[in-house]
């Protein structure tokens, strides 16, 4: 009896201990939903944004929303993450408001504790960028 009780207690502890870890690896997912913050030159220049994304695999899908500057939406494209690192790197096409040629960003952060932080540059023009998960 004593012995079938130690067993049971035994296989308790265990499946409490995993079933939190399976439970983190089927639904792991820490890029996927709505990011909001903040990215520009200098501390003084700002540009708030909400960034809706999507994690397929590696490859990230998603749309930048200017939301103190009235700005046409941005699709991300050429964008991925690496879990094993937290890093992310993004890509996006912008409309220039002066015309002529689309402005490329290329976009490279960390995800760490629902946050992702970096820097941005386009065209010789560099910033940094903070963004955290709703």
């Amino acid at each position: 009896m004593r012995r079938t009780i130690s067993s049971i207690v035994c296989l308790l502890l265990c499946l409490a201990v995993a079933a939190p870890a399976f439970a983190l690896q089927r639904g792991s997912d820490p890029i996927t939903g709505m990011w909001t913050g903040d990215w520009g030159p200098s501390p003084g220049d700002r540009n708030t944004v909400n960034v809706d994304l999507k994690l397929n695999g590696k490859m990230i899908t998603g749309i930048v929303h200017s939301v103190n500057f009235q700005r046409p939406d941005v699709m991300l494209k050429n964008s991925t993450f690496d879990a094993s690192s937290g890093s992310v790197h993004l890509e996006a096409d912008a409309a220039n408001p002066r015309g002529g040629e689309a402005i490329h960003y290329v976009i490279d952060g960390k995800l760490a504790n629902g946050m992702m932080t970096g820097s941005w540059n386009h065209d010789g023009k560099k910033g940094d960028f903070k963004l955290t998960k709703k």
